[in-house]
C-alpha cells in the first residue's frame, strides 16, 4: 500500500510529468515564467487547487449523480480558484496583477479536471490528495525551472536580486514568448531523453 501511494505521488514528478510528458498546462507555463516570483505563486496556487479539488471530489464521489458529474466538478474547482484568487488580491496584490487572468484560468486547466476525472472520482481521499500534490508539484517544478532560466539569463536577476555581473548583456529573447518556447522545448527534450519517452516510430 505504501509503495503504491509513493508511486502515485512520485510519478507526476518524473515519468508522468503533466507538462514535459503529458504536454498539459503549456499556456500558463509560457505566460507566467518571465519572473520566478510569479511562477512560484502560480505553482502554489495550482497545487492547492488540485489537491483540494481531488480531496473534495473523492469524498463526495459516491453521491454525485452521473449526469451532473462535470458540473459538480467544475463547481468545486471554481470555488477553490475564486478563494485562491481573492487571497492573492488581498495579500499579494502586485503578484496578482502580474498574473492577470491566469490564476482564474486554473478553472480550465487540463491538469486539474484531468486528475479529478482520471483519479479522484475513483479513489479514496488520501491517494487522491497525493495524486493532486504530485501533479501540482510536477507542474510547479517545470514552471520554476523555466522561470529561473528566463529571469536569470534574460535580466541577470533572480527574485529581483542581481546575480550576474552588471556587464552581462541581458538576453531579451528569453523574456519574450519565443524564449519561453525554446527553454520549455529543451526541458521537454531533456526530460523525455532521461526517461526514454521519445517516440521511436
Amino acid at each position: 500500500m505504501a509503495s503504491k501511494l509513493a508511486k502515485t505521488f512520485a510519478d507526476p514528478l518524473s515519468e508522468s510529468n503533466p507538462i514535459t510528458v503529458q504536454i498539459l498546462g503549456i499556456c500558463s507555463a509560457l505566460a507566467v515564467t518571465v519572473q520566478l516570483k510569479t511562477a512560484l505563486v502560480m505553482a502554489i496556487s495550482l497545487t492547492i487547487v488540485t489537491v483540494g479539488s481531488n480531496v473534495v471530489i473523492s469524498l463526495i464521489r459516491k453521491s454525485i449523480p452521473g449526469r451532473i458529474r462535470l458540473i459538480v466538478e467544475m463547481t468545486v474547482v471554481s470555488t477553490l480558484v475564486i478563494i485562491a484568487d481573492q487571497f492573492l488580491r488581498a495579500y499579494l496584490f502586485e503578484v496578482s496583477r502580474q498574473l492577470s487572468v491566469f490564476v482564474g484560468l486554473i478553472i480550465t486547466n487540463c491538469i486539474v479536471l484531468g486528475r479529478i476525472e482520471a483519479y479522484a472520482i475513483q479513489n479514496p481521499p488520501l491517494p487522491s490528495a497525493l495524486d493532486g500534490l504530485g501533479n501540482g508539484l510536477g507542474y510547479g517544478s517545470v514552471l520554476v525551472l523555466v522561470a529561473i532560466v528566463r529571469e536569470l539569463l534574460g535580466s541577470g536577476k533572480l527574485l529581483g536580486f542581481r546575480l550576474l555581473p552588471e556587464a552581462y548583456p541581458n538576453n531579451g529573447l528569453l523574456l519574450l514568448a519565443p524564449g519561453a518556447f525554446i527553454v520549455l522545448g529543451l526541458l521537454i527534450w531533456t526530460q523525455r531523453t532521461l526517461i526514454g519517452k521519445f517516440d521511436t516510430e
